[in-house]
């Protein structure tokens, strides 16, 4: 049998069930008398009467009855198999892979994602930890969390965390013999923990601003890291002056572990957004991830 008769059978089915041409039309949505053509085609091609017809009412032949019956319990498996798709479909489940930096992991994604991921059991995430900028299509990321500064104009940005700034800190012991910078120039001469920027490969230059004047320090010293997090820990352990998150020293800084300084010359930078191709079908799953990041202002 040809493979564009499927159709047909379908509409077989239909006026099978209804007994009557006008209802099984308006059920399929079309033309009484389309659906009669097609009937009639359908018996032509497999040389066998399916349904005895008067002008009150429409009957199954012996035939028609054999196949409605061989056909109705596929056709009712096919259309769950269906409704099951589509229930998949709206169902937030699959594999979401996403570019951060363990900053914006450990500050923003994970507090948020931790307990939500517990109602979603079946959205699998993948969390690839690195500070520098990827590009997400090429390597296969589904999206990307970073500073807001650093996205590219053509991706779709959503606000995932405030607005945060860098801050100066060292041990008490540090200072136990060198004056404290009053000043960002003060910091030359200093023993300064570095920070590598992943993505251009040198070393970043402290940026400080005050009443609208700007100052970039390089600085110098034993020790650089490619993470805020190493360079905290130097920190703790005296080895110099790190500028790092706040976020990760409020707590030191209140308990008088850490000594903070240049505190009125330190700006807010723009916060973390997530960011994907605008041009994407979102699954349901990743419309979970992307609204419980979501910043909301408190």
């Amino acid at each position: 049998m040809e493979k564009q008769s499927l159709n047909d059978m379908i509409w077989f089915l239909a006026v099978a069930r209804e007994r009557n041409f006008t209802k099984a039309a308006a059920k399929l949505g079309v033309a009484q008398s389309t659906l009669s053509h097609t009937i009639k085609r359908l018996e032509s091609r497999m040389g066998i009467r399916l349904l005895a017809r008067t002008t009150r009412s429409v009957s199954l032949t012996e035939a028609g009855e054999r196949l409605r019956q061989s056909l109705a319990p596929r056709m009712a498996e096919i259309e769950a198999d269906i409704a099951d798709l589509m229930a998949f479909r709206d169902k937030p489940s699959g594999h979401i892979k996403i570019t951060l930096s363990e900053h914006a992991l450990q500050s923003v994604v994970w507090p948020k994602l931790k307990l939500v991921l517990k109602n979603y059991p079946d959205i699998k995430l993948e969390l690839s930890l690195d500070s520098g900028l990827r590009n997400i299509i090429e390597d296969g990321f589904d999206a990307g969390i970073r500073l807001g500064e650093s996205i590219q104009k053509d991706m779709v940005a959503v606000r995932v965390g405030p607005d945060w700034r860098l801050v100066a800190v060292a041990s008490p012991a540090y200072f136990a013999d060198r004056p404290l910078p009053r000043h960002p120039h003060d910091l030359i001469g200093h023993n300064c923990i570095n920070l590598r920027q992943a993505t251009l490969g040198g070393l970043y230059a402290w940026e400080f601003a005050k009443r609208g004047q700007d100052i970039r320090v390089r600085v110098d010293g034993q020790l650089t890291f490619n993470n805020s997090y190493a360079q905290l820990e130097a920190v703790l352990n005296g080895y110099g002056i790190a500028y790092v998150p706040e976020n990760l020293v409020e707590d030191y800084i209140k308990a008088g572990t850490v000594v903070q300084m240049l505190d009125d010359w330190s700006p807010k930078f723009d916060g973390y957004y997530i960011y994907y191709p605008g041009k994407r079908q979102n699954s349901p799953a990743f419309k979970v991830i992307v609204d419980a990041l979501r910043h909301r202002n408190v």
